[in-house]
């Protein structure tokens, strides 16, 4: 039994986001509480692929880097929106991004606890010239940190439709949250 101050998410074995009782009924689900110390059910911190850091804490703020729907260093969404993939595989590959910005705040500050709030995040979408979907895309990212942060994950946004990204990936997400 988890306190009420607990948020429990779904993700099945590929690392994508669940919602809703029938995929609770899946063999696939793994229960997460992201409250707590078990993130099993996040991707290790992506290690960076340049000369930057995930993360810099300044004045109170965590500005975390770019981050790409990878799966413990596997590129799970690649080409383009529109073109290779449709909106929905967009929405799972900008939702992977938000869990791999996750597990860079849980290694930057031991747990999620510290995080008061996000402030803001900036996605992007590797997608066709004429792509008119990146907020929907981006949506995958916005979703998963209101379910894992309530209230406190409310954010100011941008999302925007880019003609590449590092790798091919389908999306990118960079965020910046206020710690305790």
């Amino acid at each position: 039994v988890l306190p009420r101050s607990y948020t429990v998410l779904l993700f099945d074995r590929t690392g994508r986001f669940a919602r809703g009782p029938a995929y609770a009924a899946t063999e696939a689900a793994d229960l997460l509480n992201v409250r707590s110390s078990n993130m099993s059910a996040l991707p290790d911190a992506p290690a960076p692929i340049g000369a930057y850091v995930p993360a810099k804490l300044a004045a109170g703020l965590l500005h975390l880097a770019g981050t790409l729907p990878l799966w413990n260093g596997e590129l799970r969404f690649k080409g383009q929106v529109g073109r290779d993939l449709d909106t929905k595989a967009g929405y799972e590959a900008a939702q992977l991004c938000a869990k791999n910005s996750l597990a860079i705040i849980k290694a930057q500050l031991g747990s999620l606890d510290r995080v008061k709030q996000v402030v803001s995040v900036a996605g992007f979408v590797n997608g066709v010239s004429d792509f008119p979907d990146a907020p929907a895309v981006i949506n995958g990212a916005s979703e998963l940190l209101l379910a894992v942060f309530g209230e406190a994950g409310k954010h100011a946004r941008a999302a925007v439709t880019v003609a590449g990204l590092p790798r091919g990936a389908a999306a990118g997400v960079e965020m910046i949250v206020e710690v305790a």
